[in-house]
């Protein structure tokens, strides 16, 4: 009998001791879904704020060769921005205008200027496999895509939001899947085209302070189409919210190869 009590208040206290841990333990919380509209306006200024001067390197890989480019840009605003390649010394001077929904090309090697029509902003830039578009930023995940929180990611932590064009854009991208951090940095794209096709994939790492923010500071831009074939681009130096003369985004700067 005395057995029989002994076993009933143990098997209690258990009972108590495992609701008091339960209490005093609490649960680990889930992240909370980020504001997909803040989260858009956030990455479409991560790199550029309202003004910004940057030098970055870009290293595009092959199957038989590998070529280097350092260049310096400035941007200023969503509608004014400036690229110029720095080496290697055959394609010193040349540059990038863009000037609202007009581009044009500086090739000093023949002194001339080439304006750029609209269907070549998704063409490569200097033969890389970024397009001119991903240089100077003209479309808008905020403006352009319509957005939505598809899922959690757990491996590496963060959300992945689904963009898909909005009627009327025109563009290469029909969709793009985009893998978040927990702190609104990105981490990955998947764009694919109007088919529905795996087109490219851009992951971004090596996130550090540079210019006053944290940003992913490597690059590397996959396409799905060409085996063996990346292109990387790394920041060096990034200036935010700087003063840049109104006359830097002009035809005649771009002549002159510097502002």
């Amino acid at each position: 009998m005395r057995s029989t009590r002994w076993r009933a208040r143990f098997a209690a206290l258990t009972v108590l001791v495992a609701v008091s841990a339960a209490f005093a333990e609490p649960r680990a919380t889930q992240p909370r879904p980020p504001d997909v509209e803040a989260l858009l306006t956030r990455l479409d200024d991560l790199y550029r704020s309202k003004s910004s001067i940057a030098r970055m390197e870009i290293q595009v890989v092959g199957s038989r060769a590998t070529r280097s480019l350092r260049l310096k840009a400035w941007t200023r605003g969503e509608d004014e921005s400036l690229i110029v390649i720095e080496a290697p010394p055959r394609e010193e001077g040349t540059a990038t205008l863009r000037v609202g929904p007009n581009l044009w090309n500086y090739l000093p090697r023949i002194a001339r200027t080439i304006r750029v029509p609209p269907s070549m902003m998704l063409g490569s830039w200097m033969g890389t496999d970024f397009t001119n578009d991903d240089l100077v930023k003209e479309s808008s995940l905020r403006k352009d895509f319509a957005a939505r929180i598809d899922r959690r990611s757990d491996s590496p932590p963060g959300w992945w939001i689904r963009l898909d064009v909005k009627p009327g854009v025109v563009g290469r991208w029909a969709r793009i899947d985009m893998l978040v951090s927990d702190d609104d940095l990105p981490i990955e794209e998947r764009h694919f085209d109007r088919k529905g096709r795996l087109a490219r994939v851009m992951t971004f790492d090596e996130v550090r302070a540079l210019g006053g923010r944290r940003l992913p500071l490597h690059l590397t831009l996959t396409p799905s189409d060409v085996e063996g074939q990346r292109t990387e681009m790394r920041y060096l130096e990034v200036q935010f919210d700087v003063p840049i003369p109104a006359d830097t985004f002009s035809l005649s700067r771009l002549e002159r190869k510097q502002p």
